[in-house]
């Protein structure tokens, strides 16, 4: 009975899993979920499913990569519903997040190479043996005192406190956080947007070798920019199929 249900389009269950290295049940969880659209039953009620189930199960597989699983749930809902202008909403979503992921990556690299121009061209603008205080490191950043302070408890520097005089004392690592923190502010980022990237550049041991974690970030930004395309193509294919 199987081959003569293949032959009029009919795929049972087990078929369109095996074409996709899944199980079975799976295959009925995306259905029950609806990212596949409703199966017909045979006479005797075994699940049937046609080309539209695969090209729907395919389609939702090519984006999950680029979107995630929750997201590409959504889409296959969406667009088995025929609410198509909210699978295109939840694309947009998507691609506009990417596009802040590169936009972000891109102020990064340009607040890192002011960094080091500033470094390594300005005069004195290390801190000074054992550490510099607050009011020297913030003469030298053009800011107020103040703001080292709003920064020290938005976690963006971590200075030591001198054991004699209370003062705050920052030392190379603080003040190149400070530094840095300084560039992204100037590009327009908020101080909960920046402390994560400050926490990269610790995490990292430093600028150098965060070199090779913004070549890492770069590539998966690119991956996902195929995936989302991946994805797309797939759709478009699927919605083409349902006419």
């Amino acid at each position: 009975m199987g081959r003569n249900l293949q032959t009029a389009d009919w795929l049972r269950p087990v078929d369109l899993a095996r074409r996709h290295g899944l199980s079975t049940q799976a295959v009925r969880n995306y259905e029950e979920a609806g990212i596949l659209p409703p199966t017909g039953r045979t006479a005797h009620g075994y699940r049937t499913y046609t080309s539209l189930h695969a090209g729907a199960l395919r389609a939702f597989l090519a984006l999950v990569p680029g979107h995630g699983h929750r997201t590409a749930t959504a889409i296959m809902r969406a667009v088995n519903d025929g609410a198509a202008d909210e699978a295109f909403r939840l694309i947009d979503e998507s691609h506009a997040q990417l596009l802040d992921d590169r936009r972000t990556l891109q102020a990064v690299e340009s607040a890192l190479r002011d960094l080091e121009i500033t470094m390594t061209s300005e005069p004195g603008v290390g801190p000074e043996p054992g550490g510099t205080f607050i009011g020297p490191l913030a003469g030298k950043l053009g800011i107020r005192p103040a703001t080292l302070r709003k920064w020290e408890r938005a976690g963006l520097v971590h200075p030591r406190r001198d054991p004699l005089t209370g003062y705050r004392v920052y030392d190379d690592a603080d003040v190149r956080d400070a530094r840095l923190a300084h560039q992204l502010r100037r590009g327009g980022y908020l101080l909960d947007q920046i402390a994560p990237l400050i926490a990269q550049v610790r995490a990292a041991g430093g600028l150098e070798p965060l070199e090779a974690a913004l070549g890492n970030w770069r590539g998966r930004l690119s991956a996902r920019g195929r995936e989302l395309l991946t994805g797309a193509a797939e759709l478009e294919a699927y919605l083409h199929r349902r006419g």
